[in-house]
């Protein structure tokens, strides 16, 4: 992505003018624009070069490159610690196995993680996708509080696989993993207290009865 025009760069004699909050100023001449970004204390950023008349905005942009650059840092972050985890199905997959898979997937979506779920056909089985379909659309309705399916159900080899994404990022699961164990130890802390001041006061019944 090329550098944008900033002030005395942009070489139009109109521009529309956007506000630093996002209002429409309108079309005004650039000498105009210049002396509004000058007045303010901001730069004139060329936004919409193609435009007819090309579109600026008065902004702070080294702040913005700042922020901008703060965001594709945290999406690079949350991007780099999002594994991929996989589960694997047979297509004659009892109850009890389901459910036991199904909260692997789970507990990996909570967790922020995606989840490659493949289903291994067998023999005949292969002549039945189907079913494949069926199974992999089953658990993606019975997750749908927690991912979202990001790569529909589709043949790979022998198997077919599906891949589930977290509703949340793995930084927000982290966030709010601390924030319950920081409730936990908060709960743990006023149990063991509420103990000692019973404790205490049991100790000091003790010693009144045995004064009198």
């Amino acid at each position: 992505m090329s550098e944008p025009r900033i002030n005395d760069r942009i070489r139009v004699p109109e521009v529309r003018l956007v506000g630093p909050n996002g209002e429409q100023v309108g079309i005004v001449a650039i000498r105009k624009a210049l002396d509004l970004a000058r007045e303010a204390d901001l730069d004139l950023v060329e936004v919409a070069p193609q435009a007819k008349p090309p579109v600026v905005k008065l902004m702070d942009y080294g702040k913005f490159k700042y922020e901008s650059a703060q965001k594709a840092r945290e999406a690079r972050k949350n991007q780099a610690n999002t594994a991929l985890k996989e589960i694997r199905f047979r297509l004659k997959i009892d109850e009890h196995d389901y459910e036991t898979k199904k909260g692997h997937v789970c507990r990996f979506l909570n967790g922020g993680d995606k989840v490659k779920v493949m289903i291994m056909f067998r023999g005949r089985e292969q002549s039945r996708p189907e079913m494949g379909i069926k199974l992999l659309n089953r658990l993606a309705e019975d997750v749908s509080d927690l991912g979202t399916v990001e790569s529909a159900p589709r043949v790979d080899g022998r198997n077919m696989v599906m891949v589930i994404a977290p509703v949340r990022s793995k930084a927000d699961a982290k966030a709010e993993s601390r924030k319950a164990s920081r409730g936990a130890k908060g709960a743990s802390a006023e149990v063991k207290s509420r103990r000692e001041r019973e404790a205490q006061a049991k100790a000091e019944k003790r010693d009144a009865e045995a004064d009198a």
